[in-house]
Formats: structure tokens, sequence, C-alpha cells
């Protein structure tokens, strides 16, 4: 085993263990994995192992078609999924899958996250959208793999980047989120739970018009734009 993929073992065990610091799951309720391209691997978290027990050599390495080449343990029982996006889009770099409340809400309400704020915008450019129901064939076939499908097949029909829209809520289920590697894709999910919630308690105090497109434009290039001025250029 290369070192680069050691490293990555490593870096999804501490994804894994970041997601109870930051109170996004509860028992084992979610999963984070991380690819290398170059070698053509996904590390994943092991199924229904507690997250305190996890260790680097727990993880589960699976090739591009998902198949075990490594591990003591099976795969997260969603690792079908996480291996369609890796797939679908090449940006990704890791990818998150977790249960947490608020965006379960959403989930559960069948409804897309709309951008009501900046702190929306800073984060997306774009609401979080909802994927489609499944039918009851894919539901009873391939279920996980499907899930991943119709991840893709949202972001695909509506022209919506993964780069400019970092999560996505799969109706009836919960939150997906990614990000250039494992860690970034932790993040995206701590950011998504509190846009879930912003937006939840927005709308009780009885508000539901989007940010103004301007604004949402702002805030979101100054961040992520090609011409971004946010954070320290050190070079």
């Amino acid at each position: 085993m290369c070192v680069m993929l050691e490293e990555l073992k490593k870096s999804v065990c501490l994804a894994n263990k970041l997601l109870v610091q930051y109170g996004l799951v509860k028992f084992t309720w979610g999963n984070v994995s991380g690819i290398n391209r170059k070698e053509g691997v996904i590390v994943i978290k092991p199924s229904g192992i507690s997250y305190d027990e996890l260790t680097p050599a727990d993880m589960v390495i699976l090739n591009l078609d998902g198949k075990k080449i490594e591990g003591r343990y099976n795969p997260s029982i969603d690792a079908p999924t996480h291996v369609v996006l890796y797939k679908s889009f090449p940006n990704i770099g890791g990818i998150v899958h977790t249960h947490s409340h608020w965006a379960t809400v959403w989930a559960q309400a069948a409804r897309s996250i709309p951008p009501y704020g900046t702190t929306h915008a800073d984060f997306a450019n774009g609401e979080i959208p909802c994927t489609k129901p499944l039918s009851k064939p894919q539901i009873r076939s391939n279920y996980e793999e499907y899930t991943g499908k119709m991840i893709a097949m949202c972001f695909n029909e509506t022209n919506v980047s993964t780069k400019d829209i970092p999560a996505v809520l799969v109706r009836s289920h919960g939150p997906f989120t990614w990000g250039n590697d494992c860690i970034e894709a932790v993040e995206n999910s701590v950011i998504l739970e509190e846009v879930a919630k912003l937006a939840w308690e927005t709308e009780i105090l009885g508000w539901n018009q989007p940010i103004d497109s301007a604004l949402l434009e702002k805030h979101y290039s100054r961040k992520h734009g090609r011409n971004s001025y946010y954070g320290q250029n050190l070079l």
C-alpha cells in the first residue's frame, strides 16, 4: 500500500470521527469516503462500526466498480451511492452522508432549501436541491446505486454544477455533501446543517422570498469565484 493511500485512510478515519464531534450523527447513522483518482480507489467507512472504535486500518478500500480490494470489514451500505457520485462528477474528492437533523427535515418534506440570505450564498450558488422520488422497482433492486443515479440526474437535468452546489437532499432520506477532499466534505455538511436550520426558522417567521440574485452572486463569487478575494493570498 503506497504512502498516499495510507494517508487517505487516516484522513477518511478522521473525517468520520468529525461527524460525531460536530453533532451530525447518532449511533452509526452516517459515513464518509475519499478517493484517490490516480490509484483508482475509494476509501470508505466500514458498515455499522462505532465511530469511537474506528482506526485507519479499519477503513475499506474499493475500486471504482465498488468491489472491495482491501479491508476486513464490509464497506458502508451506502458505498454504491458514493461510487456513482465519484464516477459521475470527476471534481468530487470526498463524500459525506448523514441523517443530520435539520437537513433531514427538508429531505423528508421533499423540499429544496431556498437561499434566503448571505450565509447560504457564502456556501452555495443557489438552492440546495431535493431529488425526485425513486420508483418502486428502483427501491426494490439496486437501491443504493439508484440513489446515486438520482442525485446525478438531479444535477445533470438542471445543468447545476456540483462545484457551485456542494450538497443535495435525497427525498425522504437525508443529505449528501462533497468537497475537494473528505475533510472539506465534512465542513460542507456542517454548513449545510446550519443553512437548513436558518431556512426553516426564516419560514417560521413568515418570510419566503429568496435573497436578491445580485447579492447571492456577490457573496458566492467573493469566496468561490475566479476573482474571489476571501481569505489570505500568501504567495
